[in-house]
């Protein structure tokens, strides 16, 4: 593999492990200044003063993501498989799939089994750019998994769960199988304010913005490219 199709790789990657760490809340500064270090590109496609325009990106932002986007990807986009296979590849000790299916899921806004490079730093935009509210209407986008504008145990349970058959039976220390339920119920208890058994836009973000890791960690991304 070529050194551009595995820096590419390793810049995906990147945002896997950031964005978990926010679900997580466990986000740290030093985390995200190593590891956004980025290089001089020259290369500028035609497009990049529009996605300038559309995004919180800079042209040198941009130019970094593209040229790593397109040798890793010469057609242009990313399609489920690959975007598994660098999921499994980060995390070999556990079953990245469903986790990286959610994500890929969150990502391909136009719903046509792929993500182009104007979804990937769409999404990005908002995740590391965005206001506080885009962001969590962002993540509630991932956890709302049939959209239909709210958000139930089930879906919240099979995120949560996701991410802990991501991390693997041989972390420590060792998770107990009803762990992702036991958090479900948790967070339930805290966003269902009317108790109606699912939690909408407005019961997530008036929750989230309420705990203070949450919004920490949230806080954390910005300027991080």
């Amino acid at each position: 593999m070529s050194q551009c199709r595995k820096r590419c790789k390793r810049q995906l990657t990147k945002v896997a492990r950031y964005f978990y760490h926010f679900l997580m809340g466990t986000l740290t500064q030093d985390s995200v200044e190593d590891d956004f270090e980025l290089s001089t590109v020259c290369h500028r496609p035609e497009s990049m003063d529009k996605l300038e325009e559309q995004t919180k990106f800079t042209k040198k932002e941009l130019q970094v993501l593209y040229r790593g986007f397109k040798n890793e990807c010469p057609c242009g986009v990313v399609n489920e498989e690959n975007f598994k296979t660098i999921y499994s590849q980060f995390f070999p000790q556990g079953d990245s799939s469903m986790y990286a299916h959610f994500l890929f899921e969150a990502f391909d806004t136009n719903k046509n089994g792929s993500v182009s490079f104007e979804d990937f730093v769409f999404g990005l935009s908002i995740i590391l750019r965005g206001t506080i509210n885009d962001r969590l209407n962002w993540a509630f986008n991932l956890y709302d998994l049939n959209k239909d504008g709210c958000i139930t145990k089930e879906e919240m349970f099979d995120i949560m769960k996701s991410i802990y058959d991501m991390m693997g039976k041989y972390t420590y220390p060792t998770m107990q199988d009803d762990i992702p339920r036991e958090h479900v119920e948790s967070f339930f208890q805290k966003m269902d304010r009317n108790k109606d058994g699912v939690v909408t836009i407005e019961e997530f973000i008036e929750s989230c913005k309420k705990d203070e890791n949450i919004m920490q960690s949230m806080q954390l991304f910005d300027n991080v490219i």
